[in-house]
């Protein structure tokens, strides 16, 4: 079985690290890759620049708070072209603003985690993604 490609857009050092340790400890094969502004988020969906060859995730795990262009924008940007709006979006941000999880189901995110603050937990969560959304969930298949 080929391994699940998962993008993860992060600024974040110390969250980019738990959510490769995090994943690491599953049992599914997995691919990860990751970009740390909302710029270079779409340049690799939309294969442009250095990501010519970038391979289409099966997963989008987006924060919020991102340098260059923020993770509301790069959501909508996704969600508005046809040829990658059908990979699902979590939304995991240290942000529990009502408003800013109202617009990410407004721009039609797939499900939104604040992300706990306890390395554990986070831990935790990272985990609780992977097996929904990699064991439960039947990802799209069209590439």
């Amino acid at each position: 079985m080929n391994p699940i490609n998962i993008l993860l857009v992060e600024d974040n050092e110390g969250d980019i690290l738990l959510t490769k340790e995090a994943l690491a400890e599953g049992d599914i094969s997995k691919d990860l890759q990751v970009v740390k502004d909302g710029w270079e988020a779409l340049m690799y969906l939309e294969k442009n620049g250095d990501y010519t060859s970038a391979i289409t995730p099966d997963l989008i795990l987006l924060d919020i708070n991102l340098p260059k262009m923020n993770g509301h924008e790069v959501l909508k940007n996704i969600k508005a072209n046809s040829n990658i709006h059908h990979i699902p979006v979590v939304m995991l941000s240290t942000s529990s603003s009502s408003n800013d999880i109202n617009q990410c189901y407004k721009n039609q995110a797939n499900c939104y985690i604040t992300k706990p603050v306890d390395a554990n937990d986070f831990s935790k969560v990272i985990s609780s993604i992977e097996k929904f959304w990699l064991t439960t969930v039947k990802l799209s298949v069209n590439k």
